[in-house]
């Protein structure tokens, strides 16, 4: 039996997320489908994490074990051939048997973007969050170096989850902005059910005035009421996953 890794770019806005629901597709069912289309083996593959519904991915990770001999570098071809044009394997490669793409993740980066204008962006509406009001650029930089460290976020995690440890690390918050277009980018360990939305909510209510808390008095209240809003899902990018 082989275990086989894949990398996966995909732009989630046809999809429930990640995984499949009933009436709904998600993409691990297109992948599943595809495999069995060019191997013969129903499988069952593991990613790296559960994006949500219309969450995108510029380098999710998953693995699946077959026992057909095709090549590995024929295999993101040979997928790519029955999968949606919205849907692409980039690489792939043959790994050890104890690999499994959710366990052996190290560490993760979200990138969240968000258009900041009055008028909408017909190239960027679908991939980013469009702001029409003034941002305080200089201050959300400032209050999101409060969010590097080892914290307990729960207070920036969505209500429906059964994580109990809500301990995470965030080695890095990037913000940058080139005219209207903001782009956050958090890397961490590991992230809450929808803490990078909530994160990205909160720096965007800072930067609009409406929280006039500091991101360490928010963090160290472990009370959601505290932080911004949960951004909208069709803005983020899942980009890289560490091993």
């Amino acid at each position: 039996m082989r275990n086989i890794k894949i990398t996966v770019q995909y732009n989630g806005a046809n999809y429930c997320g990640w995984q499949e629901q009933p009436n709904s597709p998600g993409i691990q069912g297109n992948i599943e489908y595809a495999i069995k289309e060019i191997t013969g083996e129903k499988v069952k593959i593991n990613g790296s994490g559960r994006t949500d519904a219309g969450v995108h991915a510029l380098g999710q990770v998953a693995n699946f074990k077959i026992e057909s001999q095709i090549p590995v570098n024929r295999i993101p071809d040979a997928l790519n051939s029955k999968l949606p044009k919205d849907i692409s394997i980039i690489d792939a490669e043959e790994v050890e048997d104890e690999f499994h793409a959710r366990y052996s993740a190290k560490g993760k980066i979200y990138k969240y973007l968000v258009y900041n204008s009055r008028y909408r962006n017909p190239i960027l509406k679908d991939i980013s969050y469009q702001v029409k009001y003034d941002l305080d650029f200089e201050k959300m930089k400032k209050e999101a170096e409060s969010l590097i460290g080892t914290y307990d976020f729960c207070g920036f995690m969505s209500s429906g989850s059964s994580v109990k440890d809500t301990v995470r690390t965030i080695k890095s918050v990037k913000i940058e902005k080139e005219d209207d277009l903001i782009v956050f980018e958090f890397e961490g360990n590991g992230f809450l059910y929808n803490m990078v939305r909530i994160l990205s909510g909160t720096l965007i209510d800072i930067g609009r005035g409406r929280i006039t808390e500091s991101m360490e008095d928010i963090i160290k209240s472990q009370d959601r009421s505290k932080a911004g809003h949960t951004a909208p899902g069709h803005a983020l990018f899942l980009k890289k996953v560490f091993y």
